[in-house]
């Protein structure tokens, strides 16, 4: 990883429009960006290396998925620790990430420690997650859900002001 790479405003640029669709062709970003297809490529194979992207997915269509799975549960759990020293944070985080339903994982301040953002299939599977898994760790005092009825906006995207400042 390139730790000295400082991006500049065509960095920027593919970045931005990466965010908007990252399935798009080499060919099609570099038009957008306004410059060449060649250096499209390498300026955003230097982004990957130097890590200012950390991956590419897909995201899905729930309300598509729901008639073949089921509409699913989705939580915004907050979770307070009793001890909230170094170690006994970096336990709890290690254990959230590790399970597939947490879906993202924040520590925050102030109030609860972390904020959980979990997709499960039902009630059940949140019981278990909950009851099994986030509390087993032994400094885990509460546990707060709240369970989403409705999804009015996802945007993971990261605001790239057009010009700096």
């Amino acid at each position: 990883m390139e730790e000295n790479f400082t991006p500049d405003a065509i960095d920027l640029k593919l970045l931005t429009l990466l965010q908007d669709d990252a399935s798009q062709s080499n060919q099609a970003l570099a038009e957008r960006a306004c410059v060449s297809p060649p250096t499209c490529l390498r300026r955003v194979r230097r982004l990957r290396e130097a890590g200012w992207i950390e991956g590419v997915t897909a995201i899905l269509s729930t309300d598509r998925l729901a008639a073949h799975l089921g509409h699913g549960l989705t939580v915004v759990a907050e979770v307070t620790l009793e001890r909230q020293n170094a170690e006994a944070l970096d336990q709890f985080e290690q254990l959230a990430v590790t399970q597939a339903a947490v879906q993202q994982c924040y520590r925050v301040t102030p109030g609860p420690d972390f904020v959980l953002i979990v997709q499960v299939p039902d009630m059940p599977a949140w019981n278990h997650l909950a009851g099994t898994v986030l509390r087993a760790d032994q400094n885990v005092r509460n546990v707060k859900a709240y369970f989403s009825v409705r999804r009015a906006k996802f945007t993971p995207k990261v605001p790239i002001p057009s010009e700096k400042r």
